[in-house]
């Protein structure tokens, strides 16, 4: 589990970081989850760790390229509707959805939108930041 959700993004910006600095332009933006910040809930130990530990990662790059012209943040997404809820019961995602308060999962489109917006020259001074498109289901 960390070594697909924070191994991966460690080598991916670790091979793309020195282009960028020499480019003096770049936006890293590192996919987390709710989980890594809230905790996820019982049997997700493994993968909330992992994904706060993106999170920890996305500010330290943030801090040590600060002044390069690259920018890093984190987007941390709710529930979201793609392929890996196929398994989740039909019961437990009709309660889960009540419980968001926009009253719908995540889209892939919402998630999308939140990372053009990060790489934009209109987020040029956002940096060290975690997006939370979620819904409202964690505040």
């Amino acid at each position: 589990m960390i070594g697909v959700n924070l191994d991966g993004p460690f080598y991916f910006v670790r091979a793309l970081l020195p282009g960028m600095i020499d480019a003096h332009w770049g936006r890293i933006v590192n996919i987390s989850s709710g989980a890594g910040q809230n905790g996820g809930g019982p049997g997700l130990a493994h993968y909330s760790a992992a994904k706060a530990g993106v999170l920890g990662l996305t500010k330290a790059i943030a801090l040590e390229v600060a002044q390069t012209g690259v920018t890093a943040n984190a987007i941390a997404p709710g529930v979201v509707k793609t392929p890996i809820l196929k398994n989740v019961p039909d019961d437990h995602l009709e309660e889960l959805t009540h419980r968001i308060p926009v009253g719908r999962l995540g889209l892939p489109e919402d998630i999308a939108g939140a990372c053009a917006y990060l790489v934009s020259e209109e987020a040029g001074y956002v940096t060290g930041q975690v997006l939370c498109p979620n819904g409202g289901f964690y505040m």
